[in-house]
């Protein structure tokens, strides 16, 4: 009878100390920390991507994810390196995942993300959005994520699927930041939004690649991107503009506020800016910018 009574005091202490340690406790998921490589078979594809876990992380507690994408013909890996987000993983403890995107089959083969839908114009059959979808899942059960702050970025067509995500997938998606990338004329008409989004756009003026003007009949210009952005949230239309230079670069940031949930809306515009815009700004790269940026916000808006 003692001996049962001492068990069942030491579980209860056991249960108290664990349910103290604060909001959200999670107990088990993988605990290792570092750069991962992993695969996932998704649509009779084995798709590569790449974890990183902040030192920081123990699994006792969630933690935001960001899913950041490289550009077409790009790699995983390469994407990694250019981003440089580790560090700031580490600083600010969120799981960094950077998928590799498929082979693109026939003319113009190379890596890319398939940021619309299956269709006869579509010279994609690759089914990136159940893949990432499929990901998300598999990232959340091996992991401690916080399934409200799941954040997208990307680079080029890599911008162009983050921006894609962000409204095919809305119900996951929190925030979302776009490097010389522009959003799909195709993807507005099947967008599934369901709550206020944050968005932050990066652009030069003179990228030949992915012209800021848009491209007619497959992607809307900068400003028509920021006008559905600032529609749907109902942001102010008219901005906030601050003017500051970079390598004797002219920068004009926009940021248009007081959207629902408190979602903002920003634009930094390289003046002459080519196809992979440099900036710093504050003392911050684009991947602090990004990161400070997406933040902020959860599925509710405003954090």
């Amino acid at each position: 009878m003692l001996k049962l009574f001492i068990t069942t005091i030491i579980l209860f202490f056991t249960i108290l100390s664990v349910s103290e340690g604060g909001e959200n406790p999670i107990k088990t998921g993988k605990t290792d920390i570092g750069l991962f490589a992993q695969t996932l078979m998704h649509d009779n594809l084995s798709r590569e991507y790449f974890v990183y876990v902040p030192t920081s992380y123990d699994g006792t507690f969630e933690i935001p994810l960001l899913l950041s994408f490289h550009g077409f013909g790009g790699t995983a890996s390469n994407n990694l390196i250019s981003s440089n987000m580790q560090p700031i993983s580490d600083t600010e403890g969120f799981l960094l995942v950077s998928p590799q995107g498929a082979s693109l089959k026939g003319e113009g083969k190379g890596s890319h993300w398939n940021h619309e839908l299956k269709s006869t114009k579509n010279k994609s059959d690759v089914d990136d959005f159940g893949f990432v979808e499929a990901l998300i899942d598999e990232i959340s059960s091996n992991y401690s994520i916080d399934s409200k702050r799941i954040y997208v970025c990307g680079y080029s067509n890599g911008a162009f699927f983050a921006n894609s995500l962000s409204c095919y997938l809305n119900n996951k998606i929190a925030a979302v930041a776009s490097i010389a990338g522009l959003m799909s004329t195709e993807i507005v008409k099947y967008h599934k939004l369901l709550h206020p989004t944050a968005a932050i756009m990066f652009h030069g003026t003179a990228d030949q690649v992915v012209p800021y003007k848009g491209i007619e009949g497959y992607a809307m210009s900068i400003d028509q991107t920021l006008d559905y952005w600032i529609k749907f949230n109902n942001a102010n239309t008219t901005p906030k503009i601050n003017t500051f230079k970079h390598n004797n670069v002219e920068i004009k940031h926009y940021s248009y506020t007081d959207g629902r949930n408190g979602v903002v809306v920003e634009h930094y515009k390289i003046i002459g800016g080519n196809h992979w815009p440099q900036i710093s700004y504050m003392g911050s790269n684009i991947s602090r910018l990004i990161w400070d940026f997406v933040s902020k916000y959860d599925v509710d808006g405003l954090r």
